[in-house]
């Protein structure tokens, strides 16, 4: 098996985001080809990639072709600060910001069905607030929709422009559905209910009749459900054995997607939508990896894909309908695979397919968990090992490609990615059994994390580390000053240190959100003493093991202070700390340069204290 390079790993291009021209002949995507992300075309029938935008500064991220021109729209923000801005690239090339002002974060809410006019969410009114605006596609005048007084997150519009789904968080496993009537000016509650259950709106149905929402009421796990906008009938659709997290039709109605997440994995289901019945869409043979972010043409002739597996990053694919082969109904037409977005020097056979495995914590609660096993690891070999903490904190570690996850399995280093207690998609009791308990439960997961990979018999349990970023940053934190002894080194990527700062300082447009998170988390005001316990800061003189911290100044989140605090405190304490700070990046790093420096340097940091003085190549 070859070792690679981080350069080398990070010579592999990411790409998302799908969207047909008017005449289907070529797809508009986002890609860090150029180090930063920008908005490129391709040909559908293949071919190399069509700069449209060229920043050397920030990232661009497109978002749509005009359903009837060449002009696009995209999205950016400034140095990681997440204040996104929608612009207009023209047809000469020039760039306006549709949404111009200071300190305010626009996103795109979709198209009316007939292309005359686009949806636009914006703050600028109050910063804690969204409201919905609709921009005419030629003149760009734009008409406020919905004034949002009440806080409501926006969620999608009927393509009627009669009705509006609001959602409501109450807290993190509870929320409503509310309906605006835009000719009455009227908001209705559509999901009364006592106890902790979830509704969410999806999508209205194209005919402007049914709202199709998400709910887990009665179940573990959330369910596709429709509601009559006439009658008020609510009608189950579709279900698994999993969450149903997503459906969305195709623009002109003819299809309709569905999201399921099984277990660390996104399956989705297509089916033809036409009156009551709906009919399966059978997909060609595709490689390993799960189909994402799937966009049809405008009037649905065809449709464009990624496929991600472990050992691959997204790929994109167009699959053509008009070449199903007649006389065989259901038997799929022609695919053709567009981009290879792996390095050219990495062999994808001396990179690791993941392994879903599951252990049993403290309390026999099984914890279910994302491995990757290094090639060369072996009874005779034992390997370092580190337990690897995902977002959130309901966030969830999945399957799929992970360069950063890849680079480390390369050199040696097996990584466990955690699904702890509070993570989703494994049911409703899973997620809130870390409700009101973080620091704690969940961090003692990651402890008997540590005492599953040293029951592998190839794990050498004396070297076993700690890694993550975000609210996985904070687990990193929190193990090496609650349960010192467990882990030798930690990795904290932009993680919380004083949930109380945090908490005081959440974003303004979080607002819709706040009380769900100090529900779940704690109240700075109500819940000092509770916080203090479960923040590191207060508790940097437990830390013994060498500490590693990354932050990106402009995030948004997590201040750079929370980094900063705890760096300074574990220092006065003779403790080996590393901290890197980048200038330019925020809450993640999408600049192929930082990307670069901060793994080489988290090799090293492992090499040096982890593996015990190999050097890094």
């Amino acid at each position: 098996m070859k070792r690679y390079s981080i350069e080398q790993f990070m010579a592999t291009t990411s790409i998302l985001g799908a969207s047909f021209s008017a005449d289907e002949k070529r797809i508009l995507f986002s890609s860090n080809a150029s180090g930063i992300f920008n908005a490129y075309t391709l040909p559908v029938e293949g071919g190399t990639p069509e700069p449209l935008t060229r920043s050397t500064v920030d990232s661009t991220f497109s978002v749509s072709f005009f359903p009837d021109d060449d002009r696009i729209l995209f999205t950016r923000d400034h140095g990681g600060d997440e204040n996104y801005h929608l612009f207009l690239l023209d047809l000469d090339g020039t760039e306006k910001d549709l949404t111009p002002g200071e300190k305010l974060k626009a996103q795109f809410m979709g198209w009316r069905p007939d292309g005359s006019a686009f949806f636009i969410s914006s703050n600028e009114r109050d910063p804690r607030f969204f409201d919905l605006y609709r921009y005419d596609a030629r003149t760009y005048a734009r008409t406020l929709l919905y004034k949002n007084e009440q806080g409501f997150d926006l969620g999608p519009i009927s393509r009627d422009e009669r009705w509006i789904a609001l959602n409501r968080a109450n807290t993190a496993s509870d929320s409503d559905i509310y309906l605006f009537n835009v000719d009455k000016q009227e908001v209705k509650h559509l999901t009364p209910h006592e106890g902790a259950i979830s509704f969410r709106g999806e999508t209205f149905d194209p005919v402007s009749q049914r709202l199709l929402f998400l709910t887990n009421e009665g179940s573990e796990f959330k369910r596709l459900c429709t509601y009559d906008l006439v009658t008020g009938e609510v009608q189950n659709h579709e279900s698994a054995d999993w969450d149903v997290v997503y459906t969305y039709f195709s623009r002109d109605g003819h299809f309709r997607v569905t999201g399921i997440n099984k277990d660390g994995s996104i399956v989705v289901r297509i089916v033809k939508a036409g009156g009551n019945e709906e009919k399966p869409v059978r997909l060609p043979a595709l490689p390993e990896g799960e189909i994402r972010g799937l966009v049809f043409s405008g009037n649905s002739a065809r449709m464009a894909f990624y496929v991600n597996g472990d050992r691959s990053p997204d790929n994109l694919f167009v699959y053509d309908f008009r070449t199903e082969q007649s006389g065989q109904a259901g038997l799929p037409g022609q695919i053709r695979q567009l981009t290879q977005s792996l390095s050219q020097d990495i062999d994808p056979s001396d990179l690791v397919e993941a392994q879903v495995v599951r252990f049993r914590s403290f309390d026999g609660m099984v914890i279910p968990s994302i491995y990757y096993k290094p090639h060369d690891a072996s009874m005779t070999n034992k390997v370092p090992a580190i337990v690897y903490v995902h977002g959130g904190p309901g966030g969830q570690t999945m399957r799929g490609y992970n360069a950063q996850i890849q680079y480390l399995v390369n050199h040696g280093y097996a990584v466990l990615g955690i699904n702890n207690r509070g993570s989703s998609g494994y049911g409703k009791t899973f997620f809130t059994a870390a409700n009101r308990k973080h620091g704690r439960e969940p961090l003692w997961d990651c402890v008997e994390a540590k005492t599953y990979l040293a029951s592998l018999g190839y794990i050498d349990h004396e070297r076993i580390g700690i890694m993550g970023a975000s609210y996985g940053g904070y687990m990193t934190l929190a193990a090496l000053a609650f349960r010192p002894e467990a882990f030798k080194i930690g990795v904290d990527i932009f993680g919380v240190s004083n949930w109380l700062r945090t908490l005081e300082r959440i974003p303004l447009y979080w607002e819709s959100v706040r009380k769900a998170i100090y529900d779940e988390i704690g109240d700075p005001v109500k819940d000092i003493d509770f916080l203090v316990a479960t923040s590191p800061l207060f508790h940097a003189r437990e830390i013994r093991k060498p500490l590693m911290v990354i932050q990106g100044t402009n995030d948004p989140r997590v201040i750079k202070a929370e980094s900063d605090g705890i760096v300074e405190a574990v220092k006065q304490h003779n403790i080996p700390v590393e901290y890197i700070v980048f200038d330019d990046e925020g809450h993640s790093f999408t600049k192929k340069k930082n990307q670069i420096e901060a793994n080489r340097r988290i090799l090293e940091f492992l090499d040096k204290y982890l593996k015990g003085g190999e050097a890094a190549s």
